[in-house]
């Protein structure tokens, strides 16, 4: 049994006016579908006395609502109350929103303006629209001997997000940002259990994504005289938190090669050695170009995993399946698949691919390519069954416009408009 830190309906003091009144909920073992917590997590919302009324930042899911009240009025009336600050809207920051606003009808609620026009998915706006302030950076909201300040820091990883600036005490409300899925009734990072997996792998499923936008974030909270991070999830960390900034630092930084290096990666998995002899040709044709470094991958038998690090510091991506039952395989599925966790936006990409009687793969690639929103400036190529020469040539040729695209080279096309319907 680990000894508790939080006692039922009571908050706990994180700083100098400044209280945990957040939930815990430690039998989750799945957040939103694709995450495992196998230590659960932990709704975190705070309360923040100034001299001139209370403010409230972030609330908890809607079935944890009555704990998260009853650990409010532990601190605060909610006639007291005359700051709402909800840092970002996914319900399990805002699920006792709409019951908080009811009950405390002093207060104004401060959001993103990024969040402005999203609150019609929490409550009908009418109800309180006198209420809502929709706030950037720098702006502020008085407290009277205190003020919070606010910090827009979109895509961390919704595009309403925020953080939240306590200077009297050196407090940062950082919402989804620096957090994690990890539940530990003892709550700050120098009292709970080694909770570093978690730390890392939300990142890397929630944040990794965004990493440009977690630079941008960095470049304002660094400048901060930080004491305390309370995160939207997972432990407060008031023991060295700028080790956790500097840790978001370097996962986010760039790490394969320099900034002026182009790179492209042949991805394929072949039957009986079509795809493959097709993909040493399309590698070929990039490597002729120059001024590209070209990688091939057989993935067959692979994890998609260890490619992930690779795919996010390339520039373009090239796929190679045979077309089996109507469809690509499995292995190449399961690659787009972890295209998610990182951010391909703008990226370069292409098929190709041998068949034996319909060919579906390469265009069914293609697709999957545009709706990651990669750009697939060159037409696919297919095979049936062993390539002949003028199908070598054309791999080749699909290698080499890839790259040209790639260093801005390629010749401009003119479109035929009836080849796109």
């Amino acid at each position: 049994m680990l000894p508790s830190a939080v006692r039922p309906d009571c908050a706990v003091a994180v700083a100098s006016g400044v209280h945990w009144i957040g939930a815990l909920d430690p039998d989750l073992r799945s957040f939103d579908i694709i995450l495992r917590t196998a230590n659960g997590t932990s709704y975190n919302a705070y309360a923040v006395r100034g001299s001139a009324g209370v403010a409230i930042i972030d609330t908890v899911k809607a079935s944890y609502a009555e704990s998260f009240f009853r650990r409010l009025e532990s601190v605060a009336g909610y006639d007291e109350i005359t700051t709402i600050v909800l840092n970002h809207l996914e319900p399990d920051h805002s699920g006792a929103l709409p019951e908080l606003l009811r009950r405390a009808p002093a207060a104004t609620l401060y959001v993103s303006h990024q969040a402005r026009p999203m609150l019609k998915g929490l409550f009908d706006p009418a109800e309180f629209e006198h209420r809502i302030v929709a706030v950037g950076t720098g702006d502020t909201a008085d407290l009277g001997d205190r003020q919070l300040e606010f910090i827009n820091t979109p895509y961390l990883h919704w595009p309403d997000t925020q953080c939240t600036w306590l200077a009297a005490t050196g407090t940062l409300f950082s919402g989804d940002f620096l957090g994690c899925h990890y539940c530990d009734p003892r709550l700050f990072n120098d009292a709970v259990g080694d909770f570093r997996f978690s730390f890392e792998y939300y990142y890397a499923h929630i944040m990794r994504p965004f990493r440009a936008h977690v630079r941008e974030a960095l470049d304002l909270i660094e400048p901060l005289p930080l004491r305390t991070i309370a995160p939207g999830h997972g432990p407060i960390l008031r023991d060295d938190p700028r080790d956790y900034v500097r840790r978001y630092r370097a996962l986010s930084a760039p790490s394969l090669h320099g900034a002026d290096s182009k790179t492209l990666l042949v991805f394929y998995i072949s039957a009986y050695g079509a795809t493959r002899r097709m993909a040493e040709a399309v590698a070929a044709g990039a490597e002729q170009v120059g001024d590209v470094r070209v990688s091939l991958y057989d993935i067959e038998g692979s994890e998609p995993q260890p490619f992930v690090d690779l795919i996010e510091e390339a520039d373009a991506l090239l796929f190679g399946s045979p077309t089996i039952n109507g469809d690509a395989v499995k292995p190449v599925w399961d690659l787009l698949s972890s295209l998610t966790m990182v951010d391909v936006k703008g990226k370069l990409g292409a098929a190709f691919g041998s068949y034996g009687w319909s060919g579906e793969a390469v265009p069914m690639i293609e697709d999957r390519l545009r709706r990651l929103k990669l750009r697939v400036p060159v037409a696919g190529v297919k095979a049936r069954l062993e390539p002949t020469g003028d199908e070598f040539a054309a791999c080749r040729e699909l290698g080499r416009q890839t790259a040209l695209h790639l260093l801005g080279r390629a010749e401009h096309r003119v479109v035929d408009m009836a080849s796109l319907t």
